[in-house]
């Protein structure tokens, strides 16, 4: 790790505790459709990249009826956004820390609207050099497309950027990229495979002994 230079930060379950509202939004809609998300069952979607609306497309819902879909399921993660606590305790210490050897991005497979929601309120993105959100990039992870874009961006070397992760899917994204991945433990998404990573640690301070 001594030769690197850029962090690519995750968003959701890296910097903020989001994950598990957007998993209870989801919930929250396929209910009223009449569809149950059992949280292994997303766990396996999640890791996969796969769509949470799988079931209401085989029933043979339209693509106008599942936008609708997705639409009331986007007003439901933005009301727990808005409502319930997501902050990671001590995260903004340590980007300051690390802003202080490192140029950062963030790269997040969120809408840009769900992002600034997020964030409008609170100092983490003043330590990014960007932010990156799935209107950035042709394909969401875990396609490298997000990851090979920052590196562009930042006008690095694969060599000298490593990305921090917690998702299997976010893993995915950096190996096909070609990106050493750090991940770092999160509850929600403990089940996932995490044998590709460079370093797997148990919470985002350990980052500040690993570059030390």
């Amino acid at each position: 790790m001594k030769n690197k230079k850029y962090i690519l930060f995750d968003n959701d379950g890296v910097l903020v505790e989001t994950e598990m509202w957007y998993y209870e939004a989801n919930v929250k809609t396929l209910k009223e459709l009449g569809y149950e998300l059992p949280f292994e069952r997303y766990m396996r979607m999640m890791a996969e990249g796969r769509t949470t609306w799988e079931d209401p497309i085989a029933d043979g819902y339209s693509e106008a009826e599942i936008l609708k879909f997705r639409s009331i399921r986007d007003s439901y993660y933005q009301e727990f956004l808005k409502t319930k606590d997501i902050e990671i305790e001590g995260v903004e210490e340590i980007l300051a820390e690390l802003s202080k050897s490192f140029k950062m991005a963030i790269v997040t497979t969120s809408r840009r609207v769900d992002f600034e929601l997020i964030h409008n309120s609170r100092g983490i993105v003043k330590y990014m050099d960007f932010v990156l959100c799935e209107e950035d990039y042709p394909r969401a992870k875990p396609f490298p497309d997000p990851y090979l874009k920052a590196v562009e961006l930042f006008g690095c070397s694969k060599d000298e950027a490593v990305v921090v992760e917690d998702s299997e899917r976010g893993l995915t994204a950096a190996v096909r990229a070609g990106i050493d991945c750090i991940t770092v433990y999160n509850e929600f998404t403990k089940t996932h495979n995490f044998s590709g990573a460079h370093t797997r640690i148990e919470s985002l301070e350990e980052l500040l002994r690993i570059f030390k």
